[in-house]
């Protein structure tokens, strides 16, 4: 299945704390991971988180500040989230194309106002609030039955065939195959369900998926994946390699 990366988080970063957890079985067609960041201590400069798109929507939740949460996600490009010296962030990802609710509601940055929206983000926020990260995770599978039984998440079989078999597709053309679509209805569908095009949606999941496997499988030569990589990353991949835990 899917496995997009975290964050990059900077080697040099001391005292934050990346964790991640998997959902209960019966959410695994929804939900890809749980996470949390957060710093023991108070750093000496600002954090700068390097977000990577992956065409995942997060719901997220400051627990500094349990009014501050909201519905993100990135696209076609990475962006550089300032955290400050003390934080503490928690998540629901959600897989490509499972989420229903209100696109036009979700944002690309970690907002420091409070959420005004119709979730209930601040309510699950401060029920997470006291405990720790295990604790968290049950919170918030207990909230994605809520939102499944809303019909605000549901599973979504084209984008789950598109990605159980991205080592076979190289283009829009497989893409579209893999799914029985013509490229036609390909756009009509994905474009509802994940608000990517289907070109769009190609050029996150091949550098994503270039994590995991060799990026030959999915480039047709180096130069190609470096130009896909620096365009999504804003790094080469070498540079990338460098600078952040992957």
């Amino acid at each position: 299945m899917y496995e997009p990366v975290e964050d990059g988080v900077p080697k040099a970063a001391e005292s934050v704390i990346y964790t991640e957890a998997a959902p209960p079985e019966s959410l695994g067609e929804l939900v890809h991971c749980f996470w949390e960041l957060r710093t023991e201590t108070d750093l000496a400069d600002d954090f700068t988180l390097h977000a990577l798109p992956d065409a995942c929507v997060n719901l997220f939740f400051n627990q500094y500040d349990t009014r501050i949460a909201g519905v993100t996600q990135l696209h076609t490009t990475h962006t550089i989230l300032d955290l400050g010296r003390s934080f503490h962030y928690v998540e629901i990802q959600f897989f490509p194309g499972v989420w229903r609710g209100d696109r036009d509601a979700s944002i690309d940055h970690y907002v420091g106002e409070p959420y005004v929206g119709d979730l209930p983000l601040v309510e699950v926020g401060r029920a997470a609030f006291d405990l720790d990260f295990d604790g968290k995770t049950t919170v918030f599978a207990d909230f994605v039955e809520t939102l499944l039984e809303a019909g605000l998440v549901a599973p979504n079989p084209i984008t789950a065939a598109i990605l159980m078999s991205l080592d076979r597709i190289n283009s829009v053309g497989d893409m579209a195959k893999a799914v029985a679509l013509s490229p036609r209805q390909l756009q009509r569908v994905l474009k509802a369900t994940t608000g990517f095009a289907p070109h769009d949606l190609l050029k996150v999941l091949r550098v994503q998926h270039s994590f995991r496997q060799d990026y030959l499988l999915s480039f047709a030569d180096q130069s190609h994946f470096t130009h896909a990589f620096r365009r999504l990353t804003g790094y080469t991949p070498g540079q990338f390699k460098k600078a952040f835990d992957v």
